[in-house]
């Protein structure tokens, strides 16, 4: 509001001025004489002005008929000029519109479109470091590697678009399976940008597939320079990329580097295992036993593993196992509560043949967790103690099905693997397996959902119970029992140990003793001698045999039932 009230303001001021200046020019009477060619003109002030201002117009006229002539002369000559620069601003216009149709396309997934619109983009706008990548990117969508891999090349003539060049090889490389050529690609392009996170990634990666341990360590230190990682993540990684390295130069020989890498790794991570061990096993190459102890002491309070305890045995290989009893309590002590230390002092307490003591140790693991180790050691502890053989093999049947245990189970894809590495051979992730249980532990079932425990097992076996020797005046009685004179016998049941079939399976039956018939004759009374003698007589034919009959144990059978007859199934 008050700027326009000033310019109005300011228009009135001019329009003042330019009155009073001409009512002060009529007012003089003086004359503006002006000679040309012999003739002389007299003007009044206002025509003077009037005549000024005239000779400034057709100044200007003039001025511009030359700049007319001129743009037509270079116009004729092939030079830039207005209608030149009409046109190249309609191309322009038209380039950044397929430009950005292009881009469209190649976000949405159309290659063939996106390759049009790029091959558009490239004819109207004369910016070949945005029209060679979008031409890139649309032959990736479209499939057309060998169009992809030639526009990168181009790519790589020009310092502003190198770097994409080289990351669009890298990446084409990767894909091919070609990683010795992807990672010197890898490492031009982060020799260009240090700071990239992709490229640091994937050199990375590149680096541990191919087994450049060292320039992995390098590079980490690098990141840890760069404030891109923090320090413990530093600390660890080094420590396993250095305990791969040093496991690289021990294949090859090189024991003493390899025992300073794999001391130096177990320095920075003690709760790293294989770490420990390879540092143990070089102490004990040494013959430094008291370090090597010290290292597998420290690691088991930590993280106890059965590899740690492996390498403590490795210490003293030639003991006796109450010797080693002895000297495990020392590294059991450690970490006394933990499962693994309570597994291994019943192990050993197995191995000195202290069945009662390695109960002790074991305590209630069997039932809480089971595991095949936990079941096995049980069974063997039964076994020591003499127990039946159906309880030994109870405990084995139960380990068929029982969960393995911590395993070496990758955290990123839960992909279990037998022995540590840095890598997983799944997922490709790095550093992360860990000793633990599988989430997910499926138990082992027959097709017909029949429990394979009783079969394998089975019941442990009656002795037939010594029937009275028969009177002299009496037939001798195959299969038919003695009739007592009080309340009937209950009849002896055995499981029958037969395979599982189709429904209704002979599993579900148990075989009985075979009743007496109404042909078998009554035995004669017991007379009443407590040990009567045996005396051979004279027999009448014996009546036939009776087969055993398979009923239902889940159906009591009537006490008056005829045996010999319905022996079919139900």
């Amino acid at each position: 509001m008050l700027l326009s009230l000033l310019k109005i303001l300011f228009f009135f001021a001019v329009v003042l001025v330019i009155s009073l200046g001409a009512v002060h020019l009529s007012e003089t009477g003086q004359m503006l004489r002006v000679e040309y060619g012999g003739t002389e003109y007299a003007l009044t002030p206002v025509k003077a002005v009037a005549a000024l201002l005239v000779l400034m117009v057709l100044a200007w006229l003039v001025f511009k008929a030359l700049g007319l002539a001129l743009a037509f002369i270079r116009f004729i000559a092939g030079d830039e000029t207005a209608i030149d620069r009409y046109f190249a601003r309609s191309r322009e216009r038209k380039g950044y519109e397929a430009l950005g149709e292009g881009m469209l396309a190649v976000a949405s997934g159309e290659g063939k479109l996106a390759q049009d619109k790029a091959a558009r983009a490239e004819k109207y706008l004369n910016m070949p470091h945005i029209t060679n990548l979008l031409s890139a990117q649309a032959a990736e969508v479209a499939g057309d590697k060998a169009r992809a891999g030639q526009v990168y090349r181009t790519l790589l003539e020009d310092d502003r678009t190198r770097f994409v060049g080289i990351r669009g090889l890298m990446r084409q490389k990767m894909d091919e399976g070609d990683t010795a050529t992807a990672l010197l690609l890898a490492q031009k392009a982060y020799a260009l940008k240090p700071r990239h996170r992709e490229v640091q990634d994937t050199l990375l990666g590149l680096e541990m597939r191919e087994g450049d341990w060292k320039g992995a360590r390098q590079l980490l230190k690098d990141k840890r320079r760069q404030g891109d990682l923090p320090k413990d993540v530093h600390i660890r990684r080094d420590a396993v990329l250095a305990l791969q390295e040093a496991s690289e130069v021990l294949a090859h020989g090189n024991s003493i580097s390899a025992r300073e890498a794999a001391i130096s790794a177990n320095k920075a991570s003690p709760d790293l295992i294989p770490a420990a061990v390879l540092a143990a096993r070089s102490y004990i190459a040494q013959k430094d036993y008291r370090n090597a102890s010290r290292v597998l002491e420290k690691t088991w309070s930590v993280r106890p593993h059965p590899d740690v305890a492996a390498a403590y045995a490795e210490i003293v290989p030639d003991e006796t196992p109450a010797a080693r009893l002895a000297r495990f309590n020392r590294l059991i002590a450690k970490s006394p509560d933990h499962e693994e230390s309570r597994l291994l002092k019943a192990e050993l307490l197995l191995a000195a043949e202290d069945f009662p003591g390695a109960r002790r140790a074991l305590g209630d693991l069997a039932e809480k967790h089971p595991t095949v180790r936990t079941l096995s050691i049980m069974a063997a502890v039964e076994r020591g103690e003499g127990a039946d053989d159906s309880v030994v093999r109870g405990y084995l049947a139960r380990a068929l099905t029982a969960s393995r245990g911590p395993q070496w189970v990758c955290d990123k894809c839960h992909n279990v693997m037998s022995d540590w590495a840095p890598v997983c051979d799944s997922c490709g992730g790095f550093d992360t397996l860990t000793w633990r249980e599988p989430d997910s532990v499926r138990s082992v079932a027959t097709a017909t959902g029949a429990e394979m425990l009783p079969l394998l097992v089975g019941a442990p076996r009656q002795e037939p119970a010594t029937e009275p020797a028969p009177q002299p005046d009496a037939p001798v009685q195959h299969g038919a029992p003695e009739k007592p004179a009080g309340p009937p016998p209950v009849r002896r049941v055995e499981v029958a140990d037969v395979a599982p079939g189709m429904v209704p399976r002979e599993s579900d039956y148990v075989t009985v003793e075979p009743a007496r018939t109404i042909t078998t004759p009554e035995p004669a009374p017991a007379r009443p001698e407590p040990r009567p003698e045996l005396v051979i007589v004279s027999t009448p034919p014996s009546p036939p045999v009776v087969e055993p009959v398979l009923v239902r144990p889940d159906v009591a059978p009537p006490e008056d039932a005829d045996w010999t007859e319905g022996r079919t199934r139900p």
